[in-house]
């Protein structure tokens, strides 16, 4: 999502200061968010969308077209023998090509932290 945020704001020609002040963050928070160490709040990302001119499925991934990288790896067998993993398995299966996307996005910068 920071990536998206970055080039969205060069494409624009604003600094991190003209789009933090546009959407109601400090400086620094919004710095964070384009480098991927923190995710926008929905009404932040809302007020991000708007400042940026971006659809919201842009920076949420969604409209690439293409299935999560995580999603195409089989997961490792010891996954079956803890049950949390086993109920969010079942959820995940349920899940659109979208909806899985978004949750690669979101295990990823939940890894980063």
């Amino acid at each position: 999502m920071g990536e998206i945020a970055r080039e969205a704001r060069v494409r624009s020609g604003l600094t991190q200061a003209d789009v933090a002040e546009r959407v109601g963050l400090a400086t620094e928070v919004y710095g964070r968010l384009e480098r991927g160490r923190m995710l926008p709040s929905v009404p932040s990302l809302r007020r991000l969308c708007i400042a940026l001119r971006t659809p919201s499925d842009t920076f949420l991934g969604l409209n690439t077209g293409e299935v999560a990288t995580w999603v195409a790896e089989s997961s490792p067998p010891e996954y079956e023998e803890v049950p949390e993993l086993r109920r969010l398995m079942r959820t995940l299966r349920k899940l659109d090509a979208s909806q899985l996307k978004l949750i690669g996005l979101v295990a990823a910068a939940l890894q980063k932290r």
